[in-house]
Parts: structure tokens; sequence; C-alpha cells
């Protein structure tokens, strides 16, 4: 097959419309007499509803009706959200119910809703429910949460300890007995929220004569909110249609089925009109699942030469009220921390607990940026105790290109043996230190000191487990018109995924990527579905869409050597058209194959071909391919105020065969921007009594052009063998590492003052802290 179009900086299909205003978000979305909703949300972190008034708002004008979790069917009264991801490790498999009846939980969970005319209307009556609360203690700090005489986050069970299990290998005992040197450190990375530009949507229309429903939703899982609605009302999965339009932006969140994806629908179903919900900032930062709050208690085993004979500690993760998504997010953590080092012996117990925030779910990265951050803040640690360059250390402990597969002795979250399939991990970091002359950096500390200015560099490596099952499916199809048309269960939010699947579909059939029409996110496309999360896209969807283009490219070849005459091995496909090579060769156009093979009367198929220009594919990988990549940044640091400036970043990035360097490039960057929000600027807070305090954009700092360098990106190729495309994921590798990496570089340029990184973010004022506290220790000795 000739590959014009793999592998090359093919221009987003997707942009013309977005850029133009054009595009189709939930909100651009019109129907016919559609109400708007609002919510009414819990004031407190925690509380009992002793009681709810809602006849003032039903009473008001516009208002078409008013719910509470007693108006509700009955079969919901005990009836919770699903547990997406059940766990055997999971003591307390507690999710969120539709509407809080009895006790809420955290500050924004809504007990109530109101549907009317517009969105002011519904805010004015949902200000008239009146709801009695009695305020119980909350649960705010993870690391207080299993104290023995503290208070419970949900009254509902025992104790606030969610989860509890065990990862290990090796002789852990004989590592640290061994050892020559000890590292041990606490590690504490606060919350922060995904920020995406569109916050989530919903809009529901039920159809009475069909009894059906289709519900519009800003997610990244479209087939999961179909599954939730089937189980919630009990009913068909016929009769449920789930649309994912254009989506602003997705980074983990909108994967999960929220309640508003419940109770919109039901809303609509009994008024019988379209009903539209469309979250603001402020309900975004208090009710859209959030990520981190995680404690690192490690310790690191060393030989005399920086050699790695051990890993062992405790990791304490907050899961917040509910548990969603389960426990993947910190699983990934606890199976990340080895990360793309030899670690002969290993060993991580992890609780998870209850507070009373709003839940945590994956997030860009889902786990992995709080793992790198601690093995490679202990990695930095232990350059200093032996003296060694931090670059020194790494190469030592690296796997060898040699030794792929490479199984570290954990289960990762697929289930299957967590086997790195790829890679060439020390070429990769040796490619970033070349590109941000690592070697030359001490030359330009000096010069910058002599200016008084404070330079720091700092390193940080990484290993993704991507394209996680259990499949994703494709249809491609020859239109009447002789286009091509390609849908799959997958949604996008803004990734550009017709773009590449196009051009996946645009070589096999030999026709240029706009000759490719792309249909994702809607379950009426494809029958089963899983969504867009976890880099999963290009190796699952993407291998559907290579199998079925191929499937039916070899159809149209069949079909046309039959009508030309000739040896399928002489029909190509090029340029709308499939002819006999060779000059003197005929040819017939898609479009006159399209006609004949609807049933057209004188003609008959080939002997063996069936009727139907299609072909579906769905692929399940055998298990996670791995990504790797290195991180190099360089920052000043203003020791007087903490302000943090990384001036400069550099990315060597694996993410097997590139489709479209263009748009890797851009996840990369995408994710870069997001990783620096991560290390110096976002974090969610809470006061003592759990009420959220950054409600706004104006208390919560995001990153922006003014904080973010051009990336300076190199790609090494290490095909996976696990798909036919031999791609991984590259929709996170720009963020995992950066805190570490941003961390090393901010210690590295505070050396003088002998500070220690222990924590993300690293606020300005938490640096300036930190740099007053080490002068005046120093001062006293």
């Amino acid at each position: 097959m000739t590959t014009r179009f793999f592998g090359a900086r093919v221009q987003r299909v997707e942009d013309g419309a977005l850029v133009t205003g054009a595009g189709r978000f939930t909100d651009d979305i019109k129907l016919k007499e559609t109400l708007s909703a609002a919510f009414v949300r819990s004031p407190f972190a925690h509380a009992r509803i002793v009681s709810i008034d809602a006849s003032a708002a039903k009473e008001m004008p516009g208002v078409h009706l008013v719910l509470t979790a007693a108006d509700l069917p009955a079969a919901w009264r005990d009836k919770r959200l699903p547990l997406d991801v059940p766990a055997p490790a999971i003591r307390h498999p507690l999710t969120q119910f539709p509407l809080a009846a009895d006790e809420v939980c955290f500050c924004g969970e809504a007990v109530a809703v109101v549907v009317a005319d517009n969105r002011a209307l519904a805010e004015d009556a949902a200000e008239q429910v009146m709801v009695e609360y009695d305020p119980l203690p909350a649960v705010v700090d993870c690391r207080t949460a299993l104290a023995p005489d503290g208070p419970l986050a949900q009254t509902s069970v025992a104790d606030n300890l969610a989860a509890k299990w065990v990862n290990e290998y090796g002789d852990i005992e004989r590592a640290f007995a061994g050892a020559a040197h000890v590292i041990a450190e606490d590690y504490f990375q606060h919350r922060g929220t995904g920020c995406p530009l569109e916050p989530r949507a919903v809009l529901a229309q039920y159809d009475r004569a069909g009894d059906s429903l289709t519900v519009w939703s800003a997610t990244q899982a479209p087939h999961g909110i179909k599954r939730a609605i089937v189980d919630m009302f009990d009913i068909a999965d016929t009769q449920v249609r789930v649309i994912a339009p254009d989506v602003g932006g997705g980074f983990g969140p909108k994967l999960l089925t929220y309640p508003e994806e419940i109770v919109i629908p039901h809303c609509a179903r009994l008024i019988g009109r379209p009903v539209k919900w469309i979250e603001d900032r402020r309900e975004h930062m208090m009710s859209t699942a959030q990520e981190r709050d995680q404690l690192w208690s490690v310790r690191m085993a060393l030989d005399a030469d920086g050699r790695i004979l051990g890993l062992r500690g405790t990791l304490l993760h907050d899961t917040g009220a509910f548990l969603p998504w389960g426990i993947i997010m910190p699983y990934i953590s606890a199976t990340t921390f080895p990360g793309p080092y030899v670690v002969p012996a290993y060993r991580l117990d992890t609780s998870v607990v209850f507070t009373n925030k709003i839940s945590t779910s994956p997030m860009r990265g889902a786990g992995r940026p709080q793992a790198v951050f601690a093995v490679e803040r202990l990695l930095d640690r232990a350059a200093q105790v032996l003296g060694l360059d931090r670059a020194e250390i790494r190469r030592r402990n690296l796997i060898p290109a040699e030794a792929m597969p490479y199984k570290v002795g954990l289960i990762y979250r697929d289930g299957q043996p967590l086997t790195y399939d790829s890679g060439d991990y020390p070429q990769c970091q040796q490619m970033a230190l070349d590109t941000a002359d690592w070697a030359g950096f001490e030359a330009r500390r000096a010069k910058a000191r002599a200016e008084g200015r404070h330079l720091g560099i700092g390193l940080a490596n990484y290993v993704e487990g991507t394209g996680l099952g259990p499949f994703e499916g494709a249809t491609a199809r020859l239109l009447p018109s002789g286009r091509i048309l390609l849908r799959t269960g997958a949604a996008s939010q803004g990734q550009g995924h017709r773009t590449v699947l196009a051009q996946i579909a645009a070589d096999a059939f030999g026709v240029a990527v706009d000759e490719v029409d792309v249909e994702v996110g809607d379950t009426a496309s494809v029958s089963v579905g899983v969504g867009a999360f976890a880099s999963r896209l290009m190796v699952n969807a993407g291998s559907a869409v290579d199998t079925s283009s191929q499937t039916l490219a070899l159809k149209l070849r069949q079909i046309a050597a039959a009508v030309l005459d000739a040896e399928l091995d002489d029909i190509e496909l090029s340029g709308g058209v499939a002819r006999v090579m060779g000059t003197q060769g005929g040819q017939i156009s898609f479009r006159e194959i399209a006609k004949m093979s609807s049933g057209r009367p004188g003609f008959s198929l080939p002997r063996g071909i069936e009727p139907g220009l299609e072909a579906t594919s769905f692929f399940a990988p055998p298990q996670a391919a791995y990504s790797n990549g290195s991180h190099v940044a360089e920052v000043e640091v203003d020791p007087e105020t903490g302000l943090v400036k990384v001036t400069r970043y550099v990315v060597a990035h694996d993410c097997g065969r590139v489709i479209n360097p263009l748009l890797v490039d851009g996840q990369i960057q995408g994710g870069v921007a997001h990783g620096i929000g991560n290390a110096i600027m976002e974090r969610m807070r809470y006061d003592e009594a759990g009420n959220p305090q950054t409600t706004s954009l104006a208390d919560y700092l995001l990153p922006d052009a003014g904080n973010v360098p051009n990336v300076e990106i190199v790609h090494m190729e290490s095909p996976s063998p696990l798909n036919p495309l031999g791609v991984k994921g590259a929709g996170e590798g720009g963020t995992i590492p950066a805190a570490a990496a941003i961390a090393s570089a901010i210690e590295d340029a505070l050396s003088p003052f002998g500070v220690k990184i222990l924590d993300a973010p690293m606020l300005p004022e938490t640096i300036a802290m930190l740099v007053k506290n080490a002068q005046a220790q120093k001062d006293a000795r």
C-alpha cells in the first residue's frame, strides 16, 4: 500500500468550521420549544437534608418542573449511578445518586432541579427552593481521613477507607537490607481541575411516539452515557441515542457519567419537550470531577554505584466523596511508579480515602504525573547524595533497548502483565539532553548569576500505558457519490481524530484526505464503543479504521476486476477510480461501482462477494502499548517573590509510528501547557469546612501564552508490535513528567539556598517561603 498521508503533516480538517464559528457544540443545537434547567446545589461540604420546600419555585411564572429526590421514580430511591470500573479492592462502592436525598457529601452536590422557559428564570426559581440542612463535620484533608476519632465523610459507611491493596514483586526486604544508600522522602500533590474551554453540557429530547430518548452531551464517552441511561431507566438500548457533537475539551473529567446526564433526560421525558443544561464555570469548579491530592511516603534503595535495588512506600489517595470510576487513577499511579527504570524489587501499599470534596477522576495523565513526580524526585535526591549528575543516575538505571519487551512484574489496569512493548529509553533521554544542550547549561547559568538571575535545569523521564482496550470499532462505507464514509464509536474533544482517521482511510483507498467523511461520537453510528481517554483512540479506533478500510478496498478491487475482466493483483485504487495498472488499462469510478453494487439490473456481483459496500471491524488490543519520553525544563526563579518563568522546554517523545506529526506536536505542546499549570499555577483551595475557595478563573490560575514557551520537540519512533499501525498514544505525554522536570529545575535554580521541592504545585508564595525558611536555617547555623 502506498502511504501518501500516513506520517504527513496534514492540516486538520476540523478547523475550518471551528475557526469560522460554524462548530456545532451542545449549546448550538436549537430544538423547537427547548426549556432550560438549573440545579439547586448544596452550600455545605457535608450535611443531612432535613427538608426541601419547592412550593414557591413551582408557582413562579415560566417554571415547568421542579424535582427533588422524592419526586424521582421509586426505583431510583436507592439506586446510585453505575460504578463504571469495579474492583475487588473497593470496600465501599459508593457513587452518586441522581439527586441527593438524605445527605450531601460535597459542596456543589445537586439536591434539586428546576426546568423553566430560560436559564435566567430557572436560576431565579432555584433560589426559591428552600432546603433545610443539618451541617455535619467534614473530612477535608486526606492525611487525617483515617484518624480513629475523626468524622465520617459519609454516614452510610463505617469508615473513610474506600479501598486498600498492595502492588509488589521481588524481594523488597533483601533489597533494602543490602543497600548502600536509602533515600526516603514524602511528597504531597494538591488537586486541580480540568478547565476545558466548554464546560459540561446536556440536551435531551423525548419522542413520545417512539418512546425514545436522544441525548446530546459534551462527553468523552457517549456509549458510556447510553449504558448508564439504559441501566437507570431500565429500558432497551434501542430506545436511547447519545451524541457527542463538537466538544470543547475534555481532559478526563468528561469521561464520567454525571447525575445531570440522567436527570435532564428524565425531565425531558416527563415534560415532553427538549430540556437543556449548560454548566457555568462556577458549577464546573464545584461539581465536575477533579484530580490529585496524593501523599507519597516512599523510599529508594541503591547500591554504591547509584543503581536502584528497590522501591517501597505508601500512597494515600483522596477520591473525594464518591468513586465514579473506581480506583483506576490511584491504581495507575501505583503501577507507574517504577517508571522506565530497572527496579528489581518493589512494594507499594495504597489506601484510597473518602473526603467531603468533589470526586476525583482520571485527568490528563491519570495518576501518572504524581507517580513520575515521586520517582523522579527520589532520583534527583539520590544524585545529590551520590554526587552524580542527574542525567547520569538516570542513564545507569534506564531499561536498555535490548531488554524489550520488558516485563516489569506488575499487573496493569487492563488486567495484563505490565510489559513494555518497545522503546529505547536511554536513546530518548540522550536526544532530549542533546537538544537542550544539557552539557552547556553551566555556562548559561554562570552568565545569568553574574547578572543576578537564578537559572535552573531539570530532567524527568516517563513511560505511559496507552491504547487501552477493551476495543473500538469502525465502519468504512462507499457512498453513492463515490466518497468514503467512516463511522466510529470514538468521540473527540478537539484532538483532530477526524483528520488522522481520514489519513488512514485515504491511504487505503488512494484518495485525498478531504474525500473521506468521518462521523464520531454517535451511538447510532456504531452499536458499541468505549470512548476517548487513556490515549487509546489511535491504537483502537485507528486500527479498526485501518482494517475496515483495507477490507472494503479489497472488495472494490474485486468488483473492479470482475467488471474490467482483469486479475485482482492488477487492480489499483487511485483518485476515486479502480483501474488496471498500465497505460492501456481500463478503469471504473468509485461512483460507478457504488451504482452497480446497489442492485443494478443486469449486473451480478462477483462470486463470493456479499452485497453492500461497507465493512465493519473491531480492534481489541492484547495489552497496553507503552509510550515514553524525556523532558528537559529550564527555568528562571525570583527567590524573593517565588515567581517561576519556564524559559525553555524540550521534549523527546516516542509514540510509535507517527500518523500526523503536526497533530502530535500540538498534543505535546498542549500537554506541556497543562503540565506547567500543574507544576506552578493550578490548585483547588478549600477552607477548613470543605468549602471551595477557587470557584472562578479569577481565583484559579491557568497558564497562558506568557507562561508557556514554544516546546522544542524531537521524535523517535519505536513501532509497537501490538497493533497493525505500530502506533502508541500521544495525548498525555506532554503533561506526565512536566511537574517533575520543573520541580527539578526550580530546586536546581535555588541550590544556593538549599531549598527542597517536595510538593506540587509550586506556587510563588510557597517558593518564597521555602527560600525564606532555608535562609533562616542557614543564618541560625
